[in-house]
């Protein structure tokens, strides 16, 4: 019998529309808390968050290892999103889809645990899935190594059971893809919310501290590295 993929959902802009729900408020709330924790102005905020974003894959990372935040207060104060379940949304589609999905199904996040369970619960999905790993969970060797760290993705697959072939992810950020790939999982691009009727700041932007940029246009090339690349998660049922 052939055995099923254990697939691996990224959240934000993957299951739902964090664009609209979240990602403005976390842009405004993470320059604001680099303002007040580091004491500079607006500009230089917005500088070492690019920096950070550019050198380390996330703000969070260069706070810790340069000026000694504590990640659990950094999250903590960006992640706190009053009025965020009102403003959640996801295709009922995408929903069906992935509770016919078979295999086992884990969420495998960036944000941090309260966050992703808040989501999870307001839009009903948590009821399709098996477990979910949040930035918590992606501590080794006493430092933080969120996605795209490759480390961290074979030791989920470790932690799982399977070997990292079996293992499919499904994302929105590119460079987490080719990561993932690069360890032998198969990457699958999900652009729903990169472009059409769902149309918001892109994550990279809001992470780094830059303006909102242009949003994908779905037409845009597969990149080789890729397995697949779907604007809904009913695709993923389809044979390839």
């Amino acid at each position: 019998m052939k055995k099923h993929p254990v697939w691996l959902f990224d959240l934000d802009n993957t299951l739902h529309d964090a664009s609209h729900a979240s990602f403005g408020e976390l842009h405004v709330a993470m320059g604001e808390f680099v303002v007040a924790e580091l004491g500079v102005d607006a500009e230089e905020a917005g500088w070492l968050r690019e920096r950070y974003w550019l050198r380390y894959g996330a703000t969070l990372l260069g706070l810790v290892r340069h000026h000694g935040v504590r990640a659990a207060h950094f999250l903590e104060e960006t992640h706190r999103l009053p009025g965020l379940e009102a403003r959640l949304r996801t295709s009922a589609h995408d929903r069906a889809a992935l509770a016919r999905l078979p295999g086992r199904k884990f969420i495998l996040t960036n944000a941090p645990r309260a966050y992703a369970m808040r989501v999870l619960t307001a839009l009903r999905l948590l009821r399709h899935i098996d477990g979910v790993f949040t930035i918590e969970d992606m501590a080794m060797f006493g430092a933080l190594r969120p996605k795209p760290d490759a480390r961290m993705l074979r030791r989920v697959a470790a932690r799982l059971g399977v070997a990292a072939s079996r293992c499919v992810l499904v994302e929105d950020t590119l460079t987490h893809l080719k990561s993932a790939r690069a360890v032998g999982m198969r990457a699958v691009w999900m652009q729903r919310y990169l472009g059409g009727r769902f149309r918001g700041t892109l994550r990279d932007a809001a992470n780094a501290g830059r303006r909102p940029l242009p949003t994908m246009r779905r037409t845009c090339p597969k990149p080789p590295y890729l397995y697949a690349k779907i604007g809904a998660l009913r695709h993923l049922t389809r044979p390839r």
